[in-house]
């Protein structure tokens, strides 16, 4: 549990430094012009969203991870809900991508 609190502290960090895209459509576009260095997934997102977006990922090597609910990630940027968000720096993508790593 603790390892989900560091991530989300640093989802929240990274929206607050404008190092963050999210909501679908926002996102898909940045993923299509190459902006995004990882990509969150909710995990209860639906499956079509999940499939969509890990097509995209795919298909333009971003890497990406299902984690977090949808709750989650819309508290940590204190927006509305929100199923996908994107990191669009390298630094934040990086450290973010060692915490979810250890958080397996």
């Amino acid at each position: 549990m603790e390892q989900r609190k560091k991530i989300l502290s640093m989802i929240g960090m990274a929206y607050k430094a404008g190092k963050i895209i999210s909501g679908e459509d926002p996102v898909r576009k940045a993923i299509r012009q190459k902006r995004v260095k990882l990509l969150i997934i909710a995990e209860d997102a639906s499956d079509n969203t999940k499939k969509r977006f890990i097509n995209s990922a795919a298909y333009y090597h971003v890497p990406y991870y299902i984690y977090l609910t949808k709750e989650e990630l819309s508290d940590s940027l204190g927006q509305k809900i929100r199923s996908v968000v994107s990191i669009i720096d390298e630094g934040f993508a990086n450290h973010l991508i060692s915490l979810l790593e250890n958080s397996s």
